[in-house]
């Protein structure tokens, strides 16, 4: 074989020729040898190995019977839908003492906690503006004021309304913030760890809602913690539209006004009249559901009440087809008033008032997203079994508008979520606190350790 020396070509037909074929290497191999770029997953797994992650891992560990302590004070301050503020009072005060550079309580009621990055590669948008990445679990539970929240132990075994949704995710956000500042890790973005209002029920994402309105500081990437255990990684948000529909009209005595339309009647038509509809809409194509969940109205067995009212829920994986069946819902109830109308004998019409009560939008993270890329290698890192799924969470909101989010688990194992006899164990809890940290970091990007 003929060298390049052998040849004796002039110097500058040598370089020519090698830089030639050096060209050709990077067309071939993508990036010459030393500088090939890591993959997502090959960045979490050397990211798991450095000094700085390490340490901030046994910090966790070390932290342990404060975040037990204080997860059992947390559940215990009561925080139904729409009253989280005595919540978000405590928890802002712990992110305070906790180190972030700013707290505050913003005007939703979002506890919001930023921790200024360093800047860098993951410090900064394409476009040059500064770069943020939240970390965040709900302030809220679904019980209502006068439910006993104390927690109780039986064994290993902690139970209380709200201790592992989400109780156990906000401790998780705070516990990384402390692990952080004692490890004295930086990131390049800035990072917010929030808690936030409005996730379960009819909060219908008010919280996230507000945090992603037009003309908010942008956030660039969500990851949110909600529930326990390890390795399911929400990837694609569940939509769903929530009315509350209420037929009304002067009511009157069963028999002295038999003849006035009847609003329970109009409501019996209604659900069946969408029923009919419904059935035929959810058989087939993108997976879609309705539910009736609850209803209400009358004062007497012996009275035509004079208002009937019900709540219903509608979700699908598909924008489309959770607007067909909204279609088809508004058109059963309009149908069920004007059947109803018609069949009176004496008196005024009935009215219909149709609340939406929920907009939740879906959407999808591709799986193949750097993020959730991330997120898997952070489970197989941690003996979990990754597995990506669709659900509603505050994620929601970001996914639908183009940002990348995912949500996942706070560590140990519990149940009972949205039931009084919720209950949580502290099996391995802190690899759950130590994956969220390894996720944050791996996409904020690691700065030097503070000086």
């Amino acid at each position: 074989m003929h060298t390049l020396e052998a040849l004796a070509l002039p110097r500058s037909f040598t370089l020519a020729i090698a830089g030639f074929l050096l060209l050709g290497a990077i067309l071939v191999a993508g990036t010459p040898t030393g500088l090939t770029a890591q993959t997502p997953g090959e960045e979490v797994r050397d990211l798991a190995e450095h000094p700085a992650v390490r340490n901030a891992f046994s910090i966790i560990e070390e932290l342990e019977p404060r975040t037990i302590r204080e997860l059992i004070e947390l559940t215990q301050v009561p925080a139904p839908p729409f009253m989280e503020d005595e919540r978000a009072q405590v928890y802002a005060e712990w992110l305070r003492e906790a180190g972030a550079d700013s707290v505050f309580i913003d005007e939703e009621g979002n506890a919001v906690a930023i921790r200024y990055g360093r800047g860098g590669t993951r410090g900064s948008t394409p476009e040059g503006e500064r770069r943020t990445v939240a970390l965040s679990g709900h302030l809220d539970t679904v019980f209502p004021e006068d439910v006993d929240v104390t927690v109780t132990q039986r064994g290993d075994t902690l139970f209380a309304p709200g201790i592992g949704d989400d109780t156990r995710g906000l401790m998780a956000v705070l516990t990384v913030l402390r692990a952080l500042e004692a490890a004295g890790i930086e990131t390049e973005a800035d990072v917010r760890f929030i808690g936030t209002v409005g996730e379960e029920g009819l909060g219908d994402l008010r919280g996230m809602k507000y945090l992603f309105r037009d003309g908010a500081d942008p956030i660039h990437t969500w990851i949110d913690i909600d529930g326990t255990g390890m390795g399911r990684i929400v990837n694609k948000g569940l939509g769903s539209h929530r009315f509350r529909v209420t037929f009304r009209g002067p009511g009157g005595h069963s028999w002295g006004a038999f003849g006035l339309a009847n609003p329970a009647h109009a409501l019996g038509r209604g659900i069946r009249h969408f029923q009919d509809v419904a059935d035929t809409l959810t058989r087939s194509g993108p997976r879609t559901s309705y539910n009736v969940g609850r209803m209400g109205g009358g004062t007497s067995v012996n009275a035509i009440p004079f208002e009937a009212w019900m709540e219903v829920d509608m979700r699908s994986v598909s924008e489309e087809s959770l607007g067909r069946i909204d279609a088809a819902f508004r058109d059963a109830m309009r149908r069920a008033l004007d059947e109803e109308n018609a069949l009176r004998r004496d008196g005024p019409e009935i009215e219909l008032e149709l609340d939406q009560i929920g907009d939740r939008p879906s959407g999808e993270v591709a799986d193949d997203h750097p993020l959730v890329d991330r997120a898997i290698e952070v489970m197989r890192v941690f003996g979990a079994v990754p597995a990506l799924t669709r659900s509603s969470t505050d994620s929601n909101i970001p996914i639908s508008l183009g940002v990348p989010a995912v949500t996942i688990g706070s560590g140990g194992i519990g149940s009972g979520a949205h039931s009084p006899g919720e209950w949580w164990i502290n099996r391995d809890g802190h690899l759950g606190i130590q994956a969220n940290l390894l996720l944050l970091v791996s996409e904020a990007g690691l700065a030097e350790p503070i000086p």
